[in-house]
């Protein structure tokens, strides 16, 4: 037994909206791939090319064998390894100088966060890992057992469709969940983090490995760096954003549409809303990024006064959702810049 603690009054439905736009965004935009390019290769389709997905999708993990894990010399793969590592150190320092210098001009007045906020921020974090986690491990068990592939050829219509609707309302329903009722309340979380996972699964079959850690790496990057900026402003400096956020998240998954409705022959429109849903939604998200860690540490101290419960699962929702949205981008960039190098 369990109960559902739903309130559906105006202000809690105000509130929820960041949450519910971010995860049509980001399902809408894994499961239709919707950019310029793809586009443009999605009405060009060749043999070729859809035999080598499918087949990768099909076996275990033998297509990323024989395509992508070609002999490097050892001192070689250490240097790119170290020069990887410092290109991410180096988005590190530098979006924590930059949104330092711009915007965290004030800090906290005391000098320090108390150890109540510091540790309800720990546990958020904790659980944003895990979460992200499970979505790595379960999206890399669907492309092992196939289950990807028979996602992909069945209608993609009500994939998509469908896998925004389970996502969206198991989002909703581990919210709805008190925090009191552990075993409901993780197991909606584990559906939620499972339709991410299939959600994703298909852009991590058409990445390789390399290139997938990269994005994951300068995902932690960027959104370590803003969260350190975000945990030490003022309290409640940024909460004001969040309109202005959703109204960019809107337009940049408008942007994301765009190939849908305009002709192929509109090139720079296209190419145009590419760079906005790309580049657009890097910073729209880096934003929420912002906004959410200072919402949790504000949820802290109304629940340190009794105000609300303390509830992390709920917190990690928007975070996960905001390294996944930053995630799929990267993923994009980097193979888009492989693509011209060829």
């Amino acid at each position: 037994m369990f109960t559902l603690a739903i309130r559906a009054g105006p202000g809690r439905l105000a509130t929820k909206a960041p949450q519910l736009a971010r995860a049509f965004h980001q399902s809408a935009a894994k499961n239709s791939f919707f950019t310029a390019r793809t586009a443009a290769l999605a009405q060009r389709p060749t043999a070729k090319t859809s035999s080598n997905i499918l087949a990768r999708l099909r076996g275990p993990a033998r297509g990323y064998q024989t395509q992508y894990e070609i002999y490097v010399d050892p001192a070689t793969r250490r240097q790119q390894l170290y020069r990887k590592l410092l290109v991410g150190g180096a988005i590190f320092g530098g979006t924590l100088v930059t949104v330092n210098l711009m915007f965290n001009r004030e800090t906290r007045e005391d000098g320090g966060m108390p150890a109540f906020e510091r540790s309800y921020l720990n546990r958020t974090f904790t659980h944003t890992g895990l979460g992200i986690g499970i979505i790595g491990l379960s999206a890399y068990q669907m492309i092992q057992s196939g289950f990807v592939y028979r996602l992909m050829v069945t209608n993609p219509w009500v994939v998509g469709i469908g896998g925004i609707a389970l996502s969206i309302g198991s989002m909703m329903l581990t919210r709805a969940i008190d925090p009191e009722n552990y075993v409901p309340k993780y197991a909606s979380w584990a559906v939620f983090n499972a339709t991410q996972a299939a959600l994703v699964a298909p852009l991590m079959t058409m990445a390789p490995p390399a290139l997938l850690a990269r994005a994951g790496l300068y995902t932690l990057a960027m959104m370590g760096s803003i969260s350190f900026v975000g945990a030490t402003a003022k309290q409640d400096k940024y909460l004001y954003i969040g309109g202005p956020l959703l109204a960019g998240a809107a337009i940049v998954a408008v942007s994301g549409f765009a190939p849908l409705v305009l002709p192929a022959t509109a090139v720079r429109t296209l190419a145009v809303t590419e760079s906005l849903w790309l580049y657009g939604g890097l910073a729209v998200f880096g934003g929420f990024t912002l906004y959410d860690v200072q919402k949790v540490l504000h949820h802290a101290r109304a629940a340190e006064r009794g105000i609300i419960k303390e509830d992390p699962v709920n917190e990690s929702i928007s975070l996960e959702l905001d390294f996944l949205n930053i995630f799929v981008r990267m993923v994009q960039i980097l193979m888009m810049q492989q693509n011209r190098r060829r």
